[in-house]
């Protein structure tokens, strides 16, 4: 199994930032980002593939949050800047030996998220 843990949330005004990391145990292929909120349910963010070569985003973050992946130390960042009250919600790290897009039903490792609350 993979053991992943997040850390970093906080509560913010909007516009400000804040950088979440998730430390994890081994890394898989795919490593994202995914938050949830009680009136959007479960939303890709952000994902990394191959240990960073390639990314993506969805369109709400899209020049604000950026994924980072740091393969030596084992640990997964989000850089959110600019952050909108609509960025709220529990955010979680997950890992998958496959992906296509930022479907969560790919991931089958997950951790226990850090809250994100902006206002």
């Amino acid at each position: 199994d993979v053991q992943l843990v997040e850390s970093g949330g906080g509560s913010v005004q909007a516009g400000e930032s804040l950088r979440l990391s998730c430390t994890y145990s081994s890394r898989r292929h795919c490593m994202a980002w995914f938050r949830q909120s009680p009136g959007k349910g479960r939303e890709g963010v952000a994902g990394a593939v191959n240990g960073g070569r390639a990314t993506r985003y969805v369109d709400s973050v899209k020049g604000r949050f950026t994924v980072g992946q740091d393969n030596g130390k084992n640990v997964l960042y989000l850089q959110m800047n600019n952050l909108e009250p609509g960025d709220s919600g529990m955010y979680y790290c997950a890992a998958a030996s496959y992906c296509v897009g930022l479907e969560s039903t790919n991931y089958n490792y997950w951790g226990r998220g850090t809250q994100v609350t902006v206002s």
